[in-house]
């Protein structure tokens, strides 16, 4: 028991352990692979490296093959002609020798030298021009092993096997022609084998004579082994000067461009008055100068936009202040007919009704002007408070169930059992729920309308579900544009101005929150309001889905997941994010 105690702290450990080690080691790959897509040059000289090594390496192989192979082949001619020649002189030895001692010898006289000792002698010394040969020769008497001949330390364990059973074949076919075989050779006195090419052939002369010739190869491997270092040499110092050349020629290239990308980027930030400096007039001088052009033209029409925005916001921001005194009389006297309208004929009690109603429509108009206005001129503010949220739906829907009662809506809450805290402007929230029961209610065609409340650690939701005839594809962001409707044919129900759900979104923005629209042609469609709990801080999810459950139910019946309007937060609850 006490050592399977010990072991598994050790264990424990050694896994912590690997487990940093693969975390570091994604860490330095993620590291290399954002430094991979933001770098050109890098890109650049690495796929010319990648591309050199892969021809010099190429190129390197081939040529080795070539030199090997014209090297090889040049030294196994000459070896081939060396041994032919020492043949011719070995055979006219023997025959020299048999002639001598076919002759009658003299008693008196020394016993006279072998010829073919001279041969063997003249064989493995020194040429004509001074160097001594590179080679060994064995000669086997066939009929008398015990009368060979080798040259140097070759002996006839030397001899490769299978030159040597092919030999004994042709000889047993009178043939005579000459074999080669190229091994590893050990030989006396050496501790590691010589590549060595092997001629042998058969003489028949006065006899049967095996005849082998040794070539090895020291000096032809050790020139090979000198070209091959030289070429590694020469390839990676090609490789490392193609590198460079590709770093020099994508540096002369990207810094202009990088420059050109860091002041777009400044020019994006607002600082107009960002130039680059033209020098020369090649093609990036050109887009030097193509690009300063550029920029003073934009900087040109965003100042022309900007007054002339400007004098719209004036413009819209004067004409409410300064019909607001005429309508208040103009109202003041409607509200007097307004009032008498019992004792005027039918058709000027009408008139004075249409005309009260009319008034209630342009003053909410100027009202909604006035507020647009104040959020282009960026004068709006919030005045924050903590409320519940729920408080904050009832109150919107007691100012509009009258609404309701007149198209015959009902209105389905779901509330959670807990406050739902948040920091907010009261009267602006208050404001977007009207709007969204309102829009409900009258594109609802009379049914239910859902109002759902939702909350989390980070961030309150509520969520207006009408049945009516819903939006098409694309209409979920065209709601919260100005005075836009999804049939122009057809009139206001309810006398809005077409501004409330811009107006709605512009204090979801100011509030640091959301407003979505989802819906579908049939399904009705839904808004959510999303805000967050602690002024300032920014939503990352939200606790209700854009998507009704009810039809992602059916979607996950059916089996087809059709893609959501808006892309997923990630938060783990399927819930959609801006």
């Amino acid at each position: 028991m006490p050592p399977a105690k010990t072991r598994r702290p050790r264990r424990r450990t050694l896994r912590q352990i690997l487990g940093g080690v693969r975390r570091r080691a994604r860490r330095a790959a993620g590291r290399i692979r954002r430094l991979w897509r933001r770098s050109l040059q890098l890109q650049v000289v690495t796929s010319t490296l990648v591309i050199s090594v892969i021809v010099v390496v190429v190129l390197g192989i081939f040529l080795s093959d070539q030199i090997n192979n014209s090297v090889i082949e040049r030294r196994q001619q000459s070896a081939a002609s060396e041994a032919a020649a020492d043949r011719l002189q070995i055979a006219d030895a023997l025959i020299r020798r048999e002639d001598d001692q076919a002759k009658p010898s003299d008693s008196g006289n020394s016993v006279p030298p072998d010829p073919l000792d001279e041969v063997m002698d003249t064989i493995i010394g020194t040429g004509r021009d001074g160097w001594k040969k590179r080679y060994e020769v064995l000669i086997l008497n066939v009929d008398e092993p015990g009368r060979s001949r080798a040259s140097g330390n070759v002996s006839e364990q030397n001899i490769p096997l299978a030159l040597q059973q092919m030999l004994r074949r042709q000889a047993e076919k009178f043939i005579d022609r000459p074999q080669r075989y190229t091994e590893p050779i050990s030989f006396p006195g050496e501790s590691q084998p010589r590549q060595t090419l092997v001629i042998g052939a058969i003489l028949h002369v006065n006899g049967s004579y095996e005849v082998y010739h040794f070539f090895p190869f020291d000096e032809e491997e050790q020139m090979l082994s000198n070209v091959r270092l030289a070429i590694v040499v020469v390839g990676f110092g090609l490789v490392l000067l193609l590198a460079a050349i590709a770093y020099l020629v994508a540096r002369q290239v990207v810094t202009p461009v990088r420059l050109a990308r860091q002041a777009a980027e400044r020019l994006a930030a607002g600082k107009l008055d960002e130039r680059l400096k033209v020098r020369g007039e090649d093609d990036l001088a050109r887009l030097a100068t193509s690009f300063n052009e550029m920029a003073a033209n934009l900087a040109l029409k965003i100042h022309q936009l900007e007054e002339l925005s400007q004098v719209q916001r004036q413009f819209v921001s004067d004409v409410s202040h300064e019909l607001r005194t005429p309508l208040t009389t103009v109202r003041m006297a409607a509200d007097l007919l307004y009032d008498a309208r019992e004792d005027f004929e039918p058709m000027a009690s009408r008139s004075a009704e249409l005309m009260q109603a009319q008034l209630e429509r342009f003053e909410s108009m100027l009202a909604d002007l006035l507020e647009i206005s104040r959020y282009d001129a960026g004068a709006a503010t919030l005045d924050l408070d903590s409320v519940d949220v729920r408080d904050v739906v009832l109150r919107a829907i007691a100012d509009s169930e009258a609404l309701a009662e007149r198209h015959s809506t009902r209105f389905e809450l779901r509330l959670p059992n807990e406050p739902c805290m948040a920091e907010i402007d009261n009267r602006r929230v208050e404001r977007i729920l009207r709007n969204l029961l309102f829009n409900a209610i009258e594109h609802g065609e009379g049914r239910d309308v859902v109002v759902t409340v939702g909350a989390d650690r980070d961030a309150v939701a509520v969520a207006v579900r009408d049945h009516g005839i819903g939006l098409k594809p694309g209409e979920e962001t065209l709601v919260f544009d100005r005075f836009w409707r999804a049939d122009p044919s057809r009139a206001r129900t309810i006398g809005g101005t077409g501004l409330g759900l811009a107006i709605s979104r512009e204090d979801a923005v100011l509030h640091g929150g959301w407003l979505q629209a989802w819906g579908q042609p049939g399904e009705g469609s839904q808004f959510r309001l999303t805000l967050p709990r602690k002024a300032g801080t920014g939503l990352k999810g939200s606790p209700l889905s854009l998507v009704p459950p009810e039809i992602e139910m059916r979607r996950t019946w059916r089996g087809q997941m059709t893609p959501v309007l808006l892309p997923a937060t990630g938060d783990g609850g399927g819930h959609d994010e801006v």
